[in-house]
């Protein structure tokens, strides 16, 4: 129960996430040492990134390693997470606040990324990262988030991944719609880190594979 292991997990993909999350973070850090950021800063500054280079890197198929997910998750968060702080400060309410207006800005803007909670928090935690305003969300979270997810795309193409991801072309499973999908996610009523494509072209797979077994 407590160790799932991820489907369609390599060792071969997990040291090629391990190689480009230790190049894209590098990056962002000599990016923010570059353009003179404290180092309290830079330091709060690395929690929501390192988490979004797990995703970009391990994970790079999920709906929310995307590039708009991570962009504009992080950058929509730190500009909820600079508003709350203005208004409520640094406390215990602001910090609960931050990060549930950082949710609900992501979901209405289709860029749900959770590193982005982490975001919403570094204003609210910190006076020097407060004291940036708005500016701070692009310079340099939006740039440091844009130069992840470039690092990203370069890594991938190395490694052999598709990063944006693209759904590989299968078979059509025999009966099977994307509506049948809908509703059995419907009536699952949970949330899965899948794409809707991506549930039909494995679903394709399986029943050929099990065809070909059956001959």
């Amino acid at each position: 129960m407590f160790r799932l292991r991820m489907a369609g997990a390599q060792w071969r993909d997990r040291i090629g996430g391990a190689i480009g999350g230790a190049i894209g973070i590098g990056l962002t850090a000599w990016l923010s040492a570059l353009l003179g950021f404290d180092q309290a800063s830079a330091i709060l500054l690395a929690a929501p990134i390192g988490a979004s280079a797990v995703l970009v890197f391990a994970v790079p198929s999920s709906p929310l390693a995307q590039p708009w997910r991570v962009i504009g998750g992080n950058v929509v968060s730190a500009l909820a997470g600079t508003l709350v702080a203005q208004w409520l400060g640094h406390g215990a309410l602001a910090a609960g606040v931050a990060v549930g207006l950082a949710i609900a800005l992501m979901s209405a803007t289709g860029s749900l990324h959770p590193p982005g909670g982490g975001t919403a928090l570094l204003p609210v935690l910190a006076p020097a990262v407060l004291a940036q305003g708005y500016a701070f969300a692009f310079l340099p979270v939006g740039l440091n988030a844009m130069l992840l997810t470039a690092t990203g795309l370069l890594v991938h193409r190395v490694t052999g991944h598709s990063y944006p991801h693209r759904v590989r072309p299968a078979p059509p499973a025999r009966g099977l719609l994307p509506e049948d999908v809908d509703a059995a996610l419907a009536e699952a009523g949970e949330a899965f880190d899948v794409s809707r494509e991506d549930l039909l072209a494995l679903l394709a797979r399986a029943e050929s594979h099990a065809a070909a077994r059956q001959r």
